[in-house]
């Protein structure tokens, strides 16, 4: 199974083409909470590799709310990632573990698992909900303006409608620049 997930090239795809994951084998990943971290830890290191020891601090912290965590959390989790996960997630190409080497990186075929991930920001509110949001907001607003509500009113529907149009774009461009700017990129490259 893991030699058709591959993201190498074989005869029968163009070179640079990914195979796709089946949505059961990325919701299979997605499904546990330390894969789930471990994708996230590789997602906000610099270059989308860690060592396995840091990967382990990291999500051991993650999981526990200490930092550090208590040293037999570490131990935990460094052998289940060490023995289970990281394995599964090379075998599907999402990352490349070099088990002799330590080391953890993530490939091209995140991209496919990110379209199913919704990270959730520190401070606890999703950008579908963010988004949500703002949409609600303009749209009370607007309301606010064509009823003619003192203060609001004498801003005008056309600022009210730029003002809300200059926010939804900062904030699309922001979260593209924070959580997907290596995918662009890399795109744009190829």
């Amino acid at each position: 199974m893991s030699n058709r997930l591959r993201s190498e090239p074989s005869g029968s795809e163009p070179e640079g083409e990914e195979a796709e994951l089946a949505e059961t084998e990325i919701h299979d990943v997605l499904r546990n909470d330390r894969r789930r971290l471990t994708i996230e830890c590789l997602r906000e290191a610099e270059d989308g590799r860690l060592s396995v020891r840091d990967l382990a601090e990291q999500v051991a912290t993650l999981e526990t709310g200490q930092d550090p965590a208590p040293r037999n959390k570490r131990q935990s989790v460094y052998v289940s990632l060490h023995q289970t996960h990281l394995p599964k997630l090379d075998d599907l190409g999402i990352v490349s573990y070099q088990s002799d080497a330590k080391m953890v990186t993530l490939q091209d075929r995140i991209r496919q698992v990110e379209v199913y991930m919704e990270i959730v920001p520190r401070y606890g509110l999703s950008w579908g909900e963010y988004y949500f949001s703002v949409g609600i907001l303009g749209m009370l607003t607007t309301i606010a303006v064509l009823l003619g509500v003192p203060g609001i009113a004498a801003a005008g529907i056309t600022a009210v409608a730029a003002a809300f149009f200059v926010i939804l774009m900062g904030s699309a461009t922001y979260q593209v620049y924070t959580q997907q700017d290596r995918m662009v990129f890399s795109r744009i490259r190829d």
